[in-house]
């Protein structure tokens, strides 16, 4: 059970990410939208269905199998510093990925004041706790 649920838990954080990564992307072209134009309700789908459909489930998978392979090694993990820091970058992950629906609910009630800078900037963030996560993940260093 444990390879199943390593394998399914990177495949869920790696599908979490293409979603981190490719909405604030979407933000970016969206900011030069007219609000109610064709263009500006088909970015307000796309990141819908991102959102909803491949965000979200990816999310709390991970979280489910995440968990998971913390119970199954609960005695290897439980007093990891390493593992502590990675849990703490994948809150603020998840804390991201809530911050970017109330973004995309901005753009709903066209309260949106962001430029696209701004999401430009921000898409960098979960670059860099991709970067942090891997390297704990792997190197497992005892800090």
């Amino acid at each position: 059970m444990y390879l199943l649920f390593k394998s399914l838990h990177i495949i869920s954080f790696v599908a979490w990410m293409a979603g981190l990564l490719y909405l604030p992307r979407l933000f970016v072209y969206h900011c030069e939208e007219k609000y109610n134009s064709k263009s500006y309700e088909k970015f307000l789908l796309m990141e819908k269905r991102l959102l909803k459909f491949i965000m979200l489930p990816s999310m709390v998978s991970t979280w489910i199998f995440g968990v998971s392979l913390y119970l199954i090694n609960l005695d290897a993990l439980a007093f990891s510093l390493w593992f502590s820091i990675k849990l703490f970058l994948v809150i603020i992950l998840s804390a991201y990925h809530g911050y970017l629906s109330i973004c995309r609910k901005k753009f709903i009630s066209n309260s949106n004041r962001n430029s696209a800078k701004f999401y430009k900037i921000i898409n960098e963030v979960p670059t860099v706790i991709l970067v942090l996560v891997v390297f704990l993940a792997i190197f497992k260093p005892s800090l």
